[in-house]
């Protein structure tokens, strides 16, 4: 049951946070990526061998970890995340005429990657709680022409993807998990990415675990193994020959360069070796953000994240969902204004000019609408220090106290407590 909150008093007019010299002085970024202390070392050995191609020993090290860490049959790295759905897609088989279900909300390359393979994006709504695809919206969108369901771990907070392969097997459709964001997340136990038939991560410099641009493509479905390896090294069976199992390779299949720089793998390698320490750090951030803001979402200003029983995130995003649009954009530039780089994040796809040329528009997914217009992300990288995290939240939690209307005067609140903002 929902406790009783109490009356917001009207709080005098804003004037920075309890210690202005510590504001004053903040330059804070949005992302910072984490240096392991082994970067450097294992680019230099690579550089060293004189084999900074592709698929050297760092790659393969690459691959075998993730493999065996998050039990995925199998695993190719590849230059970005975007590379990866493309490969998915082609895996896929998809063809002119084929339809995808996916969110609106989400990146570009998601919906990119159906549309280079001459299929049609087919968005859903999202749920208001994860903002994740909304799983129940699902077997409305599917038609004989749909091949696949694309959910994105938002945040790094897993899909119900019990319910969405369910619906995959009863259909006879493919699974990509887009696990751009949720690399070292977890559903029921079982790694994110190693659940659909396919899925991609991202090794970008704002996430996680980072190479600056990189990507794996995880393959759970054994029999589009060889032709994942064909594809990803532009058609050829390089692969095969390699391993000496042909006496020279040669074109068999469509394909494109999909393969890494084995500097990228060195680099990426230090920071997978300490993926549960970055995830701590992270963690810790994350945490300190829910303990400071907490109050603020007891007296209805604002909404923190939620993860699910069986969800463990890997606290890749902390966002709040404030009242209205206005007041997140007035917010995101009173934080700015402190040296605080917070964020908004995606357009909804359906809204954007490509969106309309595929006959969406606005209205058509209202809770991806309104709680896009409402997110506000908060700086999170393992180097952010508590007393940081504090001073972000008491300038956020004091604005949004005493934010007014320009005409009314009227304290903004209670408008998190609608349909599709449930408490």
């Amino acid at each position: 049951m929902k406790e009783a909150i109490s009356a917001v008093p009207v709080a005098p007019p804003y004037r920075g946070p309890s210690n202005p010299q510590v504001a004053a002085d903040l330059d804070i970024p949005f992302s910072r990526p984490f240096l392991t202390g082994n970067e450097q070392k294992y680019v230099a050995e690579a550089i060293g061998t004189g084999a900074i191609g592709s698929d050297g020993r760092y790659t393969r090290a690459c691959a075998s970890l993730l493999k065996q860490r998050f039990r995925i049959q199998d695993v190719f790295m590849v230059p970005s995340c975007t590379a990866a759905l493309e490969m998915a897609a082609m895996l896929c088989g998809l063809a002119e005429g084929d339809e995808v279900i996916l969110p609106s909300f989400t990146f570009t390359s998601t919906a990119n990657a159906v549309i280079l393979a001459g299929a049609r994006p087919v968005f859903v709504d999202i749920r208001p709680d994860t903002l994740n695809m909304d799983e129940s919206l699902i077997e409305a969108c599917i038609t004989r022409r749909t091949k696949a369901i694309v959910p994105v771990h938002y945040g790094g907070v897993s899909c119900d993807m019990d319910r969405i392969m369910a619906i995959a097997n009863k259909h006879n459709l493919f699974v990509i998990e887009d696990a751009a964001q949720a690399v070292n997340a977890t559903y029921g136990g079982r790694a994110l990415g190693s659940i659909g038939h396919l899925g991609a991560y991202s090794f970008h410099s704002t996430k996680d675990y980072t190479c600056g641009e990189g990507g794996a493509l995880c393959v759970n479905s054994p029999e589009l193994s060889q032709r994942a390896e064909i594809i990803r090294d532009k058609g050829t069976n390089r692969g095969r020959y390699l391993r000496g199992e042909v006496d020279k390779y040669t074109w068999v299949d469509t394909g494109s360069s999909y393969v890494p720089s084995e500097l990228n793998c060195a680099y990426l390698y230090a920071q997978l070796e300490k993926m549960d320490t970055i995830k701590l750090q992270r963690r810790r951030v994350f945490d300190s953000y829910q303990k400071n803001l907490r109050s603020y979402e007891k007296a209805e200003l604002l909404r923190l994240p939620r993860v699910p029983d069986g969800c463990e995130t890997n606290c890749h995003t902390f966002y709040t969902l404030l009242s209205s649009a206005s007041l997140r954009d007035e917010a995101l530039d009173h934080l700015r204004s402190k040296g605080i780089k917070a964020s908004s994040h995606y357009v909804p796809l359906h809204c954007s000019v490509m969106g309309t040329r595929y006959g969406y528009r606005q209205g058509n997914f209202p809770v991806t609408e309104d709680l896009s217009a409402r997110l506000l992300r908060l700086p999170l990288y393992p180097d952010l220090t508590d007393n940081q995290v504090m001073e972000i939240s008491a300038i956020l939690g004091e604005f949004v106290t005493t934010f007014q209307e320009p005409a009314s005067g009227a304290v903004r609140a209670g408008h998190l407590r609608t349909a599709t903002a449930p408490w």
